[in-house]
This record gives structure tokens, sequence and C-alpha cells, in this order.
């Protein structure tokens, strides 16, 4: 979730956390295209299967190179990097800011993780005409900077939640963009406070493999669906592309998401890839030592 929705009040499910030391699931199944696929024998000369990041806007850093200097001190592999403001007409669509961008993850050793669209919340793609533009430049920004996922945000005002015509609308939209993100190899991934049946039926309904879903922990917990068979069900479907590893007012481990539960759907699906940090700072702690102390536990819990 990007800082710029107004969450809706929903009942919580009452969950708590349990101790991480459970034992992972062994099925490992096979996911979806571009990448995010089931380890194999090569996964320890292939690169760590999973890679934590952080969104540039949790870490004080919104739309500014300067995240990757914060995310360095933290000791993240990445960046989930914003697409820009409305002020600043996306800037992250312009050849010389993603130079900038390119030039700071070379930098710092940080890369470039993947990219959001947080403005959606506030002036959204179920009925603005400039966002069409916009989701159409991030499909090329993203394909310039090598990365896979763009995280397309439906909250606040962009909300599809009961909103059939706003539905339809999307999903028009999803299906003109569709062919330039498989022909750049990217995908569009849903972030909402849709149920995981809602969101496959909106990728169903588009019928591209680059449309996929957008997994945040804590606000599928916020909502009172079960997060663990959320996981497992749209996974098998490879309908993940990446996920958020969130909680609400504290840091991870030590809030209402079951992490281990979460490990051990994750294994079950055979993801791998990228994984960001959101959130995860209770009410008056700081958010650097926080984020150090979230990227420690996600470690644990998924070692490279």
């Amino acid at each position: 979730m990007i800082p710029t929705e107004n969450p809706r009040t929903r009942r919580n499910t009452g969950l708590t956390r349990r101790g991480f030391l459970g034992r992972s699931a062994g099925a490992l199944a096979a996911t979806a295209a571009f990448g995010f696929s089931r380890p194999s024998a090569r996964a320890a000369t292939d690169g760590p299967r999973f890679r934590i990041g952080a969104c540039d806007w949790s870490i004080g850093k919104m739309a500014d190179t300067a995240a990757f200097d914060v995310a360095k001190e933290i000791g993240l592999d990445g960046v989930q990097i914003s697409l820009g403001t409305a002020g600043n007409n996306m800037s992250l669509r312009q050849p010389e800011v993603q130079a900038k961008y390119r030039d700071a993850a070379k930098r710092t050793g940080v890369a470039i993780a993947s990219l959001a669209i947080g403005e959606l919340n506030n002036i959204p793609y179920k009925s603005d005409e400039r966002t069409i533009g916009w989701v159409e430049g991030a499909v090329d920004a993203a394909q310039a900077l090598g990365v896979k996922a763009i995280l397309v945000a439906f909250f606040y005002k962009g909300d599809l939640k009961d909103d059939k015509a706003g539905t339809d609308e999307v999903v028009r939209r999803f299906k003109q963009v569709a062919p330039r993100a498989e022909k750049a190899g990217v995908i569009l991934g849903i972030e909402s406070w849709l149920s995981a049946e809602e969101n496959m039926a909106i990728v169903d309904r588009v019928g591209s493999k680059s449309v996929q879903v957008y997994y945040d922990v804590a606000n599928s917990e916020k909502m009172g669906y079960d997060i663990y068979k959320e996981i497992r069900w749209l996974g098998k479907k490879g309908a993940i592309c990446e996920f958020h590893m969130k909680e609400n007012e504290s840091v991870l481990g030590k809030g209402r998401v079951d992490f281990a539960k979460v490990r051990d759907a994750i294994g079950e699906i055979g993801y791998s890839g990228w994984m960001q940090i959101e959130g995860g700072v209770a009410p008056g702690g700081q958010m650097l030592s926080s984020y150090v102390e979230n990227r420690k536990f996600l470690r644990g819990l998924f070692p490279a």
C-alpha cells in the first residue's frame, strides 16, 4: 500500500503472530512467466532465490535517488522506486532521470527492484485519461531499467471494491496496454483491497500474462482475508508477480501477520524473486533501526 490512500475500515480477523520456527513446507510448484520460477539445483550459482528490498516511500525517499543510500545503510538488496508524481509529470519516464537511477544503483550496489505508481490512488486509473499514458510510460521505463514488475495501485480514490463500472474500465485499459507490457517482458501488478477471487476475475478478463496480482500481506489481513490460503491459490495459478512484506504499526514478526505461515505458503508455490518491506515501524519507532530489524527478520525466514 502506498501512503496516499485512505484505508477502508474493515473487520480484523484476530489472527496473532505465532513463533516462526515452524518447518517449511517442502512441496514446490512452478509459477508463471517472466523469471519467477521454481528454483533448481542451479539456484546457488544463479543468484539468491529471494531478494529483499523496500519501497522508496517507506524509507522516506519517494521518487528520490537518495533512497539507494538509505537502502544501503539498511542492508537491503534493492529499492522499489516510484514512477513519480503528477507534480513532476511522472519523471521516471524521462531517459535522463532513468540515467540518474542507474547511476545511484551502480554507485551503491543496491538494485532497482521494481516500479510503483502510487499517484493512481489520487488520480485513478479507472477514470482519469492522464493515467493511460502514465501506465504506458511505466512499462517503457521498466523495460529501460531492466525490471520486471510494476505496482499499479488501487486505493483511496482509485479503489475498485464494489465498483463495477470502474473495474470494467480498468479491464479495458489493461487490455489496451497488455500487448506493450508483454513485448517489454513487464508485469503490471494489481495492488488493491480486493480478495484473491476478485483480483483473479480481473486477471482472467484481461487474459494476459502481463497482468497479475501484487500481493500485500498486511492489506489482505486488514480486510479479513485468509492470506495464507490466498497466496497458495493465486500462486498456483501463477498470478503473483511480487510481494509486499508489511505490518501496520509494528515491525515485522511482532504484529498480526504470521510470517512463518507466509513463508510456508510461498514455499509451496515456488515463488522466487523480490519481496519489498513496507510499513513495519511501530508508533514512535525509528524508521532506520526498524528497517534493519525488518530486514534481518525476513532474511532469517527467507535465506538467500
